[in-house]
Order: C-alpha cells, then structure tokens, then sequence
C-alpha cells in the first residue's frame, strides 16, 4: 500500500513548490472493473462535521466531479426525515419586554458534532452536491439495516459511539486526517475489544455486505463510493474483498494544490435551491425533501445535518373564514410572557413572526404568511448560534409569492 519512491519523486518534480503531497495519506482509492477501462472511486470518510475533513485534496474533487453516481452507506437525508439531528435543546431566557432570546451562545452539540461545523457532515455533503449536480444515488445499505445497527450497539461507553464522543476522539482525528489506514484500524479494534463480537458485527460483517452491493453498483457508470475509513483496510476490508472479486485497486496521491482546481470550484459553487411552487419561490440553503401531503397542501424540509439546523414550509389554501392573525394564533405557540410580532414585506406581503414552542421542534422561529389565496407557515430552528444568528430571518426573507 506504499507508493514506489520513483513514482513519488516524478510526481513531486511535476508537482512543483505550489502543492503539498501526503504520501501517507491512503484514503481515496482507484477501482477499475476487470475487462473495463472506466474508473470508479473508494473514499474513506469520518462521519463528521469537522472543518478538518473537510479538506479534501484535489484528486477526491477530480473524483466526484467525473462520476456520475454517488454511493453511500446508506440514504442519509432519509434517513434522518423523521429523526433528531440535535442532541440538545437551546437554552431559552426573556429580555424586559418578554422577548424571548437562546440563553447560551455556545456551540449546540449534534448527532455529529457541533454547531462550529460544517452545515452537513461529510458523507452527507457528498449526497447533497450529488443531489444538486443531478448524480444518480444508490445506497449500500437500506435505512432498516442502520436502525438494526443502532438498536443492536451496547451502551458500554466502550463501544464505537462511545469512543466517538469522548477521550478518544482527538486521536481517531489526528489519526484520520493523516491518512493511515492501518492505524486506523488499529484504533478501531482496540477500541472495541471490550465488547466481544462488536468489531465483527459492526465491522467485518458490514464489510462483505457493502462490498457486494458496490460490486453491483460498478457495473456501468463511473462511482464515488464514500464509506466510514474503518471499512477499508485489511484482509476483511473492503478494498481487499474487492482485490479478490478481480478489480484493480491502487491509492491516489493526496495532493493539495494553492490554487484550486477546477473540479473543486465548481464542486464548491454548488450551494442553495431555488424551490419554485405554483405562485411561490423559495430559496432554501440546500436541496429539501418535498411532500404533496393533499391537494394543495405542500411541505418541504432542509437539514442540515451537521449542525443540527432545519428549515421547512408548509403551504395550503387560504380559509376564508380565518383572518391571518387567526392563522398565527392556530400555528404561532409563544411560550409564557413572549409575543409575536406584525410585519410587512416591500412587496406588501403582510405577515406573523415570533417564537413558538411545540413538539416535535422544540423552540424553532416561524413566520406565517399570506398571498390572499395561500397560506405559509415556514419554520427555522438550530441550537444555541443558530437561534441567536439572524439565519431563520435571512430564510424567511428569501420565501417569496409571485
């Protein structure tokens, strides 16, 4: 798994002063199908959002920009439709007024981080620019197996969650950032022995399973596969039973260039979605899952998953025989001594604002308003920076009726 040292040093003259080269680095993979010349892409993740890795060489760009279908462990905007992404719940206070403001301006932890992240982990954000860029998608495993995953895991704080989130967690990152597959591996057995059969089920198991479904899934089009880097190494990894069903697997070079590539600009101007409804245009940070629920009745929901943010709308006819504010009476729930507040937009749109309180958001912002024909209720909720941000305005400000 170590690059010749002639090949290394052609390709560090070729490279220049103007890119840095981790040798060590053997996260992404080349695969070439037996009797195919198109190549396909194994990439390691950490299921985090941490900025850190976040930095991503030129060749796993160059690699997800050229496929044309993205593969996963499992369908995570699905997966996470009717779950909690937040570990906890903004802290709420009241000023003099009665308006209510988050207690706590510290990052809110998330089921994969915290709030100083990026908006979505990073296997989530290649499904995402997937989704944006038009790639097909397939799954490695259904949403069942994972939830059979979870229900199955110990509670000892010894096990892979456990380990994750406490004293351990700055040497798995130390360790993933450098790229060392053996060395993660190492980490991740010795981090388990104290659960008997955990790194076989969790681990080894998975690995033949993953491994088959890619097997089906390189059949015809160019595939960025991105699985959790433990999955990867040894004679039970990935890239090894892969090796044994006959395809050429070889590590690409992790090379960070100064300037950035081409695949990385465009990979990186791909953020936001214009959601256009009849007479409605939305403009939501990412891609949102939308929901006819009956006729005219519309709802659509963006997570981000890394820092634990939603927003959503949900809009259906106009009831004449209720007067907007009755609407935000109905919808708007303001916790003890708190009110909502009477706005209208430029375009004269009038509307409701305030914070409610109701499960299963939690404390969330919501504004309610009106065409005359329509009626909207958009939502924005997060963790302590979020609810103290200007970010649920900025969302609703961007809702417009056309």
């Amino acid at each position: 798994m170590k690059l010749s040292g002639l090949f290394l040093f052609i390709l560090l003259c070729f490279c220049g002063e103007a890119q840095i080269v981790k040798p060590e680095n053997q996260l992404l993979w080349e695969i070439i199908r037996p009797g195919s010349k198109i190549k396909s892409y194994l990439y390691g993740t950490l299921h985090s959002n941490d900025k850190r890795v976040f930095q991503l060489g030129d060749s796993v760009y160059y690699a997800l920009f050229n496929s044309s279908t993205i593969v996963l462990e499992t369908d995570i905007f699905s997966f996470f439709s009717q779950r909690s992404i937040r570990d906890e719940s903004p802290l709420l206070l009241y000023d003099n007024e009665g308006n209510p403001y988050t207690g706590s301006s510290s990052a809110s932890v998330t089921n994969y981080g915290d709030e100083n992240g990026m908006p979505q982990f990073l296997d989530a954000y290649f499904q995402e620019y997937g989704a944006l860029s038009n790639k097909k998608f397939l799954p490695l495993e259904s949403n069942n197996n994972q939830l059979d995953l979870l229900k199955d895991l110990p509670t000892s704080e010894n096990n892979m969650l456990g380990y994750k989130r406490k004293r351990d967690l700055d040497g798995l990152m130390d360790l993933y950032l450098k790229g060392d597959l053996y060395l993660l591996d190492r980490f991740i057995r010795r981090n388990m022995l104290n659960e008997p059969g955990l790194y076989e089920s969790l681990i080894v198991e998975r690995n033949l399973s993953m491994a088959l479904r890619l097997d089906s899934c390189l059949k015809k089009d160019p595939v960025f596969c991105a699985v959790g880097a433990g999955h990867l190494f040894g004679s039970n990894g990935m890239i090894q039973i892969l090796r044994n069903k006959g395809y050429q697997l070889r590590p690409v070079l992790a090379v960070y260039s100064e300037e950035p590539t081409q695949e990385k600009v465009e990979i990186q101007s791909k953020r936001g979605f214009e959601l256009r409804l009849p007479g409605l245009l939305v403009k939501f940070p990412g891609k949102p899952e939308v929901a006819s629920l009956e006729e005219g009745h519309i709802q659509a929901v963006y997570k981000e998953l890394g820092q634990g943010n939603t927003y959503s709308i949900e809009s259906f006819p106009f009831d004449d025989e209720l007067t907007l504010e009755q609407y935000a009476t109905i919808y708007i729930a303001s916790p003890p001594n708190t009110k909502y507040n009477y706005g209208e937009l430029e375009d004269g749109t009038i509307f409701y604002e305030g914070i409610s309180d109701v499960y299963p958001e939690g404390i969330h912002w919501i504004r309610v308003l009106t065409n005359g024909n329509s009626i909207l209720i958009a939502k924005a909720y997060g963790g302590n920076k979020f609810m103290n941000s200007k970010r649920s305005q900025a969302f609703f400000d961007k809702i417009i009726f056309e």
